[in-house]
């Protein structure tokens, strides 16, 4: 697929929405619940994604533009979310991700990014040298890759109750294989 700045914030924008609609008045039951240890539920997908969105996505494109590959970016805590989600509700969280998104898409908007732009290079701490256009194709992606952790999370809730069925349940076989952004 050949990617452009208005399909890559097509996608972004409608996450928060997304997570708002599947998530917000559910029961306990479905958003604290994860599939085992050291394993997240959807409260903490939702934190991790309002925690990468304050400390990732717009901080690294800005760097991208002004440093280029002079500076790394800063490696990113996978598990910062945890200690800055303690104490809100799910609510709280889906309504400060709403918030974040809507001013990072503002942001990126107001770059007025172009092709020249998007080639330009950074560098990531582990990857080495990446392109702006890579980096916000990452952003889409871990959206999706964090929507998917989360119907996976939530069907394993219902992996006995399914019975035999199970075996036809895509999201049932699937195992976690999220790494490091």
């Amino acid at each position: 697929m050949h990617q452009t700045l208005e399909d890559t914030t097509a996608l972004l924008a409608r996450t928060p929405a997304t997570l708002d609609t599947l998530l917000r008045g559910l029961p306990d039951t479905w958003t604290r619940r994860h599939e085992g240890k050291s394993t997240w539920n959807a409260i903490g997908i939702v934190g991790h994604l309002a925690n990468t969105e304050r400390i990732s996505w717009m901080p690294r494109v800005r760097m991208i533009l002004e440093c280029g590959e002079a500076r790394t970016f800063e490696p990113l805590d996978r598990f910062a979310f945890i200690q800055e989600s303690e104490g809100k509700s799910l609510g709280e969280l889906l309504d400060e991700f709403a918030r974040l998104r809507a001013g990072n898409l503002k942001a990126l908007d107001n770059l007025h990014l172009g092709p020249e732009q998007l080639a330009l290079k950074g560098r990531h701490p582990a990857l080495g040298v990446v392109t702006l256009c890579e980096l916000l194709a990452t952003w889409v992606a871990h959206d999706l890759t964090h929507l998917h952790q989360m119907t996976r999370v939530m069907a394993f809730q219902y992996r006995d109750a399914v019975g035999p069925f199970r075996r036809f349940l895509g999201v049932l076989q699937c195992e976690g294989h999220s790494s490091a952004s």
